[in-house]
């Protein structure tokens, strides 16, 4: 499983402010490439029946304009459609705050080159202040990092096993542990303090890699 660490290595992750049209908001950044051509990942992106095998059931309108909802998780409007370089969703957990946007994420792909795809997600996000206070961008970031880490499992067809088995996985774990810190570093790049990054990513791992039953 050595890859899979290799993986989170690979990808590039990045932290800036940003707007909507409820209010400041955090930008989260993550861009990575996968071995596959554009209009494959495109496919799994976007597909119904792919997007279960790595990522959660979906349920929906799966069209422009069309609505959403992961098993267990975000739904949302479909906002922007392009196939095969660009979609774009609002990212709702629950019932809506409020009629005004407060959780965008965007998709973009790109051919880059030997018939492999770049892929870059920005998750911008009206965040309360004791959140980001708390955990910082690893809060979300870790949980797409290892989203794009199972997109990239299937393309390449590797089998991760179950939601339960990844849990207590050492590898996984340690692919956790190690996003977290990353996003830390991209933390720090905006000119967070020291203390500051080191408090957040210890409460963002903490979260993500708790003991485990016996430890």
């Amino acid at each position: 499983m050595k890859d899979l660490i290799d993986e989170i290595d690979a990808a590039h992750r990045a932290v800036r402010d940003g707007k909507l049209p409820a209010g400041d908001a955090h930008v989260v950044a993550l861009s990575r490439t996968y071995p596959a051509p554009v209009e494959e990942v495109w496919d799994a992106l976007t597909d119904a029946e792919r997007i279960p095998r790595w990522f959660l059931p979906i349920s929906g309108d799966l069209r422009l304009g069309g609505t959403y909802q992961l098993e267990g998780n975000a739904g949302g409007e479909i906002r922007v459609c392009e196939p095969p370089e660009r979609l774009l969703v609002t990212w709702v957990m629950g019932e809506p705050a409020g009629p005004e946007d407060a959780s965008i994420v965007e998709v973009r792909l790109e051919p880059a080159g030997d018939g492999s795809t770049h892929l870059r997600l920005e998750h911008t996000a009206v965040v309360p202040p004791e959140m980001w206070d708390q955990f910082g961008p690893g809060a979300v970031g870790v949980g797409w990092d290892l989203t794009l880490l199972g997109m990239w499992a299937h393309l390449t067809g590797l089998a991760l096993g179950s939601p339960e088995q990844l849990d207590k996985d050492p590898t996984i774990r340690t692919c956790m542990t190690k996003s977290s810190q990353a996003w830390g570093a991209a933390l720090a790049e905006t000119g967070a303090s020291p203390d500051d990054v080191a408090a957040k990513v210890t409460a963002t791992t903490a979260f993500y890699v708790p003991p485990l039953d016996g430890a």
